[in-house]
């Protein structure tokens, strides 16, 4: 529920009934009331063009010859054949599970000889496009967490036999499942909050060590989000879906984000708005810090839909009318990203590389991200991935990136490969999934 529109955005489940939690709140000016979603996009001006995915080239190179690593390092398909890879992780011994969004499953692949998947197992099918994927233990049960378009779901994994029960998992949360961005990321990671989000014995659930955190792109290209505030937002949950309630807002589509090793802060990756024009505006990497005392309705703003990069005002983004208070369009009052990017590159996943595992001593904290590659792009650019110099405590050294992965976006536009997530697993490989061609790559330094 919005209460108010103001102060603290709490949804509340109980054996599956919504309990209305009173809380104090704040009416300004009559109070906030919301309309119909297309009246601020008419008043903007826009006419989003219909996505296009890039056509992508048949690679009929196994060897990947094609691809650029630098010295030291070899590449292999892991697993082939898949449907629209996504998101990955790895179970308590090791296996290898990846999301299939457009087809709805979530599968399991067994790492056999030679680093190649030998296996290929269908855990989950007819699911609403599902993406994220999070494993948490609680006592002896290990839950597998599944963020399908409208929700998050869990099942009970049982780690010896890889199966999951039930067959149609618990709801932990209700997500918006309309729109233009229909991708769920979920990841668990450290509670941030100092004080309660809920008076009372609810206050313990907020304040639980461990908090699953939800990211949920907006439902446009640009436009004020009039009818939740679920959406350009990185939401936070105890783990047994309590309360839901926004951590940060502004954020367009971080569809991918993870914890840094030292600092424990959220890094998330942002796609910026189009019908700028080619260079603008800049993508960006963003540090997601929980709110403070300073900052209103209780997260910070990362500045969608009315600025972008360094606290720069869109324009072109004027609607003649407002009616969410809680967002403000002072561009001075938002967080700037660390890292900003070449617009349409659309980054996506991000990780870590971490020390003492064969790589690079010199490149231990640095910051490998996964450029998806433009659609909408007179000249297309990203379709690789790259490395940001960072040090041990994550603070950016260079703006310029290097480039560790090129070879996916060939000669006159040709192209081999979208790049995804990034994940290391258990053998301190690098796992990618490329949506485009169905596969999972596995890079590894040759020094192993």
């Amino acid at each position: 529920m919005l209460l108010g529109g103001l102060g603290l955005k709490i949804t509340m489940f109980s054996n599956k009934k919504i309990i209305i939690i009173a809380a104090i709140t704040v009416i300004i000016g009559g109070g906030l009331y919301f309309r119909g979603a297309n009246l601020l996009k008419k008043l903007a001006g826009y006419n989003v063009p219909p996505l296009e995915e890039p056509k992508t080239s048949e690679v009929n190179d196994p060897s990947l010859s094609f691809l650029n690593l630098p010295e030291g390092f070899e590449i292999n398909v892991f697993a082939k054949n898949l449907e629209n890879p996504r998101v990955l992780t790895f179970d308590p011994n090791g296996s290898v599970l990846v999301s299939e969004t457009k087809a709805g499953r979530v599968v399991l692949l067994e790492n056999g000889e030679n680093g190649i998947a030998d296996t290929k197992k269908v855990l989950l099918s007819g699911l609403n496009k599902p993406h994220g994927l999070a494993f948490y233990s609680s006592g002896n049960t290990t839950y597998l967490y599944v963020a399908e378009t409208q929700q998050v779901a869990r099942y009970i994994y049982d780690v010896k036999n890889k199966t999951v029960t039930p067959a149609k998992g618990e709801n932990i949360t209700n997500l918006p499942a309309d729109g233009r961005h229909f991708t769920r990321t979920i990841s668990f990671g450290p509670n941030f909050r100092e004080t309660p989000l809920l008076p009372g014995k609810r206050g313990d659930d907020t304040l639980a060590d461990t908090k699953l955190y939800i990211s949920v792109g907006s439902s446009c290209d640009v436009c004020v989000e009039d009818t939740t505030w679920k959406r350009a937002a990185i939401l936070e949950s105890d783990p047994t879906g309590t309360f839901t309630a926004e951590f940060a807002g502004g954020l367009r589509n971080s569809v991918f984000f993870t914890f840094h090793p030292v600092t424990k802060e959220i890094w998330a990756t942002e796609m910026g708005r189009d019908n700028l024009g080619d260079n603008l505006p800049p993508d960006e990497v963003n540090i997601v810090k929980v709110a403070g005392p300073e900052d209103k309705f209780g997260a910070k703003r990362y500045g969608w839909p009315f600025c972008y990069g360094d606290k720069m005002r869109d324009k072109k983004f004027n609607p003649e009318k407002i009616e969410r208070i809680d967002i403000s369009s002072d561009c001075a009052k938002t967080e700037s990203p660390v890292i900003q990017i070449q617009a349409h590159s659309a980054p996506l996943g991000l990780v870590f590389i971490p020390s003492n595992s064969g790589w690079p001593k010199e490149w231990a904290g640095d910051l490998l991200v996964a450029f998806h590659g433009s659609w909408n792009r007179s000249e297309p650019v990203g379709y690789k991935i790259v490395r940001y110099d960072l040090d041990i405590n994550g603070n950016v050294l260079s703006q310029e990136p290097e480039d560790f992965i090129l070879g996916w976006l060939g000669e006159n536009g040709k192209i081999f490969g979208r790049p995804v997530d990034l994940k290391f697993g258990p053998d301190n490989s690098l796992y990618i999934t490329d949506d485009a061609i169905g596969a999972i790559y596995r890079v590894t330094p040759t020094s192993n």
